[in-house]
């Protein structure tokens, strides 16, 4: 039944046999050597140029007015969630559909997740949703949104799912209305785009990865991007153990993470920030292979929402029903090809199964069905060269 498809893929990435990743990184000679002369400086933790210099890398990328680099993606998103001082007896909205770092990171200030609803023809959060949610539960009492359980409404976590950008510019206005603080989970959209500005710069807050999947790595890796220049100074030094700035004193004025990213790390970055243009192309490329490979078979490609340009991190396939979906997972995964299905959704997880949570019909179908298929940044191995 999905011998074609197989074959198909096979195809497309040039390996009549042998194992092909779901999303394999590419390294060189320039990363090589990026990684060794950060080694010779010494400076190889988190004190180092290599580490502002990425940052204004991802500023200049991004449009972004400031970011901070941190140990990795999930460091960001608590980072962003105690600068909009969630913490107990606070909820947080966000999207049942995502990784399961998204609602971890709420679960560390102290505050509870509530999952609504995404949007079928974006994966994310869908301000419809939010704003019906609200409407029928919550309540304004000064500048505060506070629930009908009597917790405040602090902050708003969408994700822009596999790359594909979600209606951020809707919801940004809809979390306005109710005084709620917008952090968007960038960790899959580098390089994703909507009405042509970037993904992460239309909230105060958003978070990046650069996790070993991701569309440049570092193995780990994560970034906050922000809007205020005080939020980003805020957050370095919460990042940095609070560390008050002395010559040789050890005095800190608050509680701190050692969250900042280390200098080889960063290095590293720098250069895979250069391919990044690359990467987006090829993966662009590689999505319309795919949409010529299914043209014509009953499975449908998730494509990018009218008015975005996706990085098309993770391609996706959507099937007809979870029996369908089983399938073909288990004949890519004979054939040697690596797919895999969607994250369960987070109000199936044991530490989730009791969240406030709206209507989730969109998310469920969604889940059943989807398959994210091979998406490597580069579609011939590149072993170093």
């Amino acid at each position: 039944m999905f011998d074609e498809v197989i074959d198909g893929i096979r195809g497309i990435f040039g390996h009549p046999t042998g194992p092909i990743p779901l999303h394999a990184p590419w390294f060189d000679k320039e990363d090589e050597e990026a990684v060794a002369a950060c080694v010779r400086s010494t400076y190889v933790s988190s004190v180092g140029a290599e580490i502002t210099a990425f940052e204004q890398d991802l500023v200049k990328f991004t449009g972004a007015a400031h970011a901070v680099a941190v140990v990795n993606g999930t460091a960001a998103l608590h980072t962003a969630l105690m600068l909009a001082e969630c913490g107990p007896n606070d909820l947080v909205i966000t999207q049942p559909f995502t990784f399961i770092a998204t609602c971890n990171a709420i679960s560390y200030t102290g505050a509870a997740p509530v999952f609504l609803d995404i949007d079928a023809d974006t994966l994310g959060l869908s301000p419809d949703a939010v704003r019906a949610w609200l409407v029928k539960h919550c309540t304004m009492k000064g500048r505060a949104c506070v629930h009908s359980s009597g917790k405040r409404v602090r902050a708003c976590v969408p994700m822009h799912s596999f790359g594909l950008p979600m209606h951020i510019d809707a919801l940004v206005a809809v979390c306005a209305e109710w005084n709620i603080t917008v952090i968007e989970d960038a960790a899959e959209s580098l390089g994703s785009c909507r009405g042509g500005k970037h993904t992460g710069t239309f909230a105060p807050m958003a978070t990046l990865s650069f996790n070993g999947n991701k569309i440049i790595t570092c193995g780990g890796g994560g970034a906050v991007l922000f809007g205020d220049a005080d939020m980003a100074k805020r957050a370095k030094h919460l990042t940095t153990q609070a560390k008050v700035a002395h010559p040789w004193a050890f005095s800190h004025d608050a509680t701190g993470y050692n969250y900042r990213m280390p200098n080889l790390n960063a290095a590293l970055l720098r250069s895979q920030m250069r391919k990044l243009p690359h990467n987006i192309a090829v993966k662009r490329e590689l999505h319309e292979r795919y949409n010529a490979l299914f043209a014509g078979t009953p499975w449908t490609m998730v494509q990018e929402p009218t008015g975005t340009r996706s990085n098309h991190w993770l391609n996706a396939v959507l099937m007809r029903n979870m029996q369908e979906r089983d399938a073909f997972l288990s004949a890519c995964h004979a054939g040697d090809i690596q797919a895999r299905p969607a994250s369960e959704l987070a109000t199936d997880q044991p530490m989730y199964t009791n969240a406030i949570h709206g209507d989730l019909a969109v998310s469920r179908d969604i889940q059943d069905r989807l398959v994210n298929i091979p998406s490597s940044a580069y579609p011939k191995q590149n072993p170093l060269t």
